[in-house]
């Protein structure tokens, strides 16, 4: 069982719950959301209750996988766990999860909480729910930020689950904005290549960690990986509209369908990188038909923003770890540590490798940039000797500096995979490219030993200064 109710009791234990009261749907609860941002590493996780112009009972919680130890609570580890140790331990435990994931298939149920309250048809109303407006520019209010977006191949029946957008364009439909590639429009675009709607649909509240794996490409299917996380299979509904399964202890879902052959006008929305990088435009959408709630129902928000933050930091450690593990099944030796950075995300990759042989370092960043899942892939992949941590960006801009020269260090590789959010794509584009910059900022192999040494104690000398100190340092 994953439940966003059980989830918020450990964290009310620890006190890291504010609730605020009377707050409007039209951006009161986005500039809330967005002023804690910049506290996200100690920020509580925001919950808005007696919402203006909603009933009473239907909630809004925001800034929920904030802060590290909100992170680790939601993998099961020690909830006082260093970050670098929560992204060691999900690293090092994610291939055994992976490799279980086939024995915890989806568990169907008959019942759940989910189906407390079940609207069809004429009922569907989109906007009695407290659906907020995020962003003061955004082209209207998005009731899916941090959903679940649940799709199936027609063709393997794999379901998939994808945290996609979802903006209300009117009282029964949701835009659908999907980057190219990713699994749930691939699903979508089989689909209507047959001339057939496609079956959709939304979570819009659940356990965090649904939320975690939603947003990130995993090399197995959400459901199986989340029961193999948990310890215990994800129970599931068969919606009965669509053939579905929905998680049962869901606080919300809409279902309905994304029709062929036709798109409606959507955004602008603040995303991820920063910008409003996509402007209105034409884009798929979902006619609901029915929606199912909980009593008291929460709604998960994650909105974007501009980086850093704590939604930044969430998908920076799940996106480096699934690289990381990425890279080390690849064969290629001695990777150390991948960091995808809290403000651009993968945009901006570094990784850190004990160097080998000569043209190691090129390997590495060549295979990076192949294996990055996301839609605008990898910017700039800089690699860096294992001294260097990858988390801390003064570190990596030491290594560009003082082991690359740019003449002889970078290269660049054109025409590569981009997207609807690429802010260097002038609008209207008819094609989405965009390059990458593979930087290799490691001590020049061929001279290696002769490189300056840097300016550092040997750790032979830090412990025996710490030994010595370390009651006055502490």
């Amino acid at each position: 069982m994953a439940d966003l109710r059980d989830w918020l009791r450990e964290v009310e234990k620890r006190e890291e719950v504010k609730l605020i009261e009377g707050a409007h749907w039209d951006l009161d609860i986005g500039f809330l959301t967005a002023y804690y941002w910049k506290q996200w590493r100690t920020s509580p996780a925001l919950m808005f209750d007696k919402i203006q112009g909603c009933p009473p009972g239907f909630r809004v919680l925001s800034n929920y996988v904030m802060t590290p130890g909100r992170m680790a609570l939601t993998f099961g580890l020690p909830a006082d766990a260093p970050d670098k140790e929560i992204m060691a331990a999900v690293r090092q435990r994610m291939p055994e999860w992976e490799a279980r994931s086939k024995d915890f298939a989806p568990r169907p149920v008959k019942k759940g909480p989910v189906m407390e309250n079940v609207v069809s048809g004429d009922q569907v109303d989109l906007y009695r729910f407290p659906t907020p407006k995020w962003h003061e520019e955004d082209g209207g209010r998005y009731i899916g930020t941090g959903c679940a977006v649940i799709t199936q191949d027609p063709d393997t029946g794999e379901v998939n689950l994808g945290c996609y957008r979802n903006m209300i364009l009117d009282k029964k439909t949701v835009g659908l904005e999907m980057a190219p590639g990713k699994h749930g429009r691939l699903h979508v675009e089989k689909y209507h290549a047959r001339g057939k709607a496609c079956p959709v649909a939304i979570s819009i509240g659940h356990h965090p960690l649904i939320f975690a794996l939603a947003g990130v490409e995993f090399p197995v299917p959400e459901y199986p990986l989340l029961g193999a996380i948990t310890g215990q299979p994800a129970e599931v509904i068969q919606e009965e509209i669509t053939g579905l399964p929905i998680p049962a202890d869901s606080e919300m879902v809409l279902a309905g369908w994304c029709p062929a052959g036709q798109k409606r006008p959507e955004g602008p929305f603040g995303e991820y990188t920063g910008y409003y990088a996509s402007q209105e435009r034409e884009e798929p959408f979902v006619v609901v038909e029915r929606i199912y709630y909980r009593n008291n129902p929460i709604m998960l928000g994650a909105p974007p923003g501009r980086p850093p933050n704590g939604f930044s930091y969430l998908h920076s450690l799940m996106r480096s770890l699934v690289l990381e593990n990425d890279l080390r099944k690849s064969g290629i030796p001695d990777i150390v540590g991948v960091w995808t950075h809290e403000a651009p995300g993968t945009l901006f990759v570094t990784v850190s490798i004990k160097q080998r042989y000569a043209g190691h370092a090129k390997q590495v960043g060549l295979a990076a940039r192949h294996l990055v899942r996301t839609g605008l892939g990898a910017r700039y992949i800089v690699v860096v000797d294992e001294d260097i941590d990858v988390t801390n960006i003064a570190d990596v801009l030491w290594a560009l500096t003082t082991r690359s020269d740019p003449e002889k260090h970078i290269d660049i590789i054109r025409r590569t995979r981009s997207g609807g959010l690429d802010t260097m794509i002038r609008r209207p584009a008819t094609s989405f490219h965009g390059s990458t910059a593979i930087i290799e900022a490691c001590r020049p192999y061929e001279w290696l030993s002769e490189f300056p040494k840097a300016v550092e104690f040997s750790p032979e000398v830090e412990k025996k200064m710490m030994a010595k100190w370390g009651k006055v340092l502490s």
